[in-house]
């Protein structure tokens, strides 16, 4: 298996523990394309159903996820919106972008290949939330309504940004950069104008951060990492087209703590 990248630490093969302070009984892991089932071109470990990977080999990676984490991700049909979907109580795969969990063992996941995951937990270590932002859904407030459904003043929320296309691959047409700035006009300072006219080059790391700033979340880590630039731990769509999905996870243990970290 290949050296993690910055702000990782290795937790078996094929997953990664982002170097993120939680509190006590709180866990997150990031996937990598290392080490499962699939074949080219979504070698190895796809987790996603519907990019047209063989199915036995999707649910391979997913029972290998499982036994490795020791809890239940709750999929999610993803639909780049704002719909948050209470993971303690899904059945089947609920058709949103986001989740929050209070039960031990069920953890809150998001897959993608350049979209943006951020997952949140709150001091206390009793509410845990994932969310899955390509711009249309952070434009949209995917990560504010997450926040709200956690139920707790945001002051007490710690979010973390997963690996997402960079700023120096992100090129987007007028109406993406029209749809932040029109919200927040100090958003213009995250696009960069591109090569050509009518073309920018997007921060996603830096909207997010500047959307979860203003919902009142100021404990913000992580970002950084380009899914483009590493084709060695991630899949991304703009590099590859046809690829596999990672996931981002998080969950409360049976040994959670009720107290601040």
């Amino acid at each position: 298996m290949s050296l993690p990248p910055p702000g990782y630490q290795l937790f078996a093969p094929g997953l990664l523990r982002p170097d993120w302070h939680l509190p006590p009984g709180v866990q997150a892991l990031v996937s990598t394309r290392e080490g499962g089932a699939s074949l080219p071109p979504w070698a190895s470990f796809n987790l996603g159903s519907h990019v047209g990977d063989d199915a036995r080999a999707v649910a391979a990676n997913r029972a290998r996820l499982c036994a490795a984490i020791g809890a239940q991700p709750v999929w999610l049909e993803q639909v780049h919106g704002c719909v948050v979907a209470d993971a303690d109580g899904a059945v089947g795969v609920p058709e949103a972008d986001a989740a929050v969990a209070r039960i031990p063992g069920r953890a809150c996941a998001v897959m993608t290949a350049d979209c943006l995951p951020v997952l949140f937990c709150d001091d206390e270590g009793g509410v845990v939330a994932a969310a899955h932002a390509g711009w249309r859904g952070l434009a949209a407030g995917v990560l504010e309504r997450t926040v709200e459904r956690m139920g707790v003043a945001p002051g007490r929320v710690r979010a973390w940004l997963g690996p997402a296309i960079g700023p120096a691959a992100f090129e987007v047409g007028d109406e993406v950069r029209a749809a932040f700035v029109a919200a927040d006009a100090g958003a213009a300072a995250a696009f960069v104008a591109g090569a050509a006219p009518g073309k920018w080059l997007a921060d996603l790391f830096r909207l997010a951060h500047r959307r979860l700033e203003a919902a009142g979340v100021r404990r913000i880590d992580g970002g950084g990492v380009c899914t483009v630039a590493d084709p060695t731990h991630f899949y991304s769509y703009r590099r590859d087209g046809t690829t596999g999905r990672f996931a981002s996870l998080i969950w409360l243990d049976a040994a959670r703590s009720t107290g601040p970290a």
